[in-house]
């Protein structure tokens, strides 16, 4: 289980960041290589967690694919 929170009440969503964009890979990659993840809203903030796989021999998904 891996978690991150911040202080911004703002919603995250999956997107695809165009070729020059600095940001906004974040929750991509962590939905692709996480079996579960979601968010968790409190009064002073967000947590954005995620469960990775206990199985030592699970793929990841080529980096083209992403």
């Amino acid at each position: 289980m891996c978690e991150v929170s911040d202080t911004s009440s703002t919603t995250p969503h999956l997107r695809r960041a165009r070729t020059y964009d600095e940001g906004g890979r974040g929750l991509l990659l962590v939905a692709q290589f996480a079996e579960h993840w979601g968010t968790r809203h409190s009064r002073h903030g967000k947590t954005v967690w995620a469960e990775l796989s206990k199985d030592e021999s699970a793929e990841f998904p080529a980096w083209d694919s992403l």
